[in-house]
């Protein structure tokens, strides 16, 4: 496991929860997209989503563009997370 793994499960763990999701966040990839062809999420998902990183990690996403960026896989939700906390 590399050194983000236990932030990378506390992401999943996150969406999972939030979003009541049917799945375990194991069956999650860390690169797989969280919209269109991947777990096929959607704009409601996405502000669930933004919510809860405000709440469970401390980190604001402060506009649609960072959104989009930053929302694309749990890789990109923990390494923008990462960068916040420097």
């Amino acid at each position: 496991m590399d050194g983000n793994g236990t932030l990378l499960d506390q992401v999943k763990t996150a969406i999972v929860r939030c979003l009541r999701m049917p799945i375990t966040p194991a069956e999650i990839q860390d690169d797989m997209p969280l919209f269109d062809e991947g777990l096929g999420l959607d704009s409601i998902d996405a502000l669930e989503i933004v919510l809860e990183l405000q709440r469970s990690f401390g980190v604001e996403i402060s506009d649609e563009q960072v959104g989009k960026r930053v929302l694309h896989s749990v890789r990109t939700i923990v390494e923008f997370i990462e960068v916040s906390r420097q």
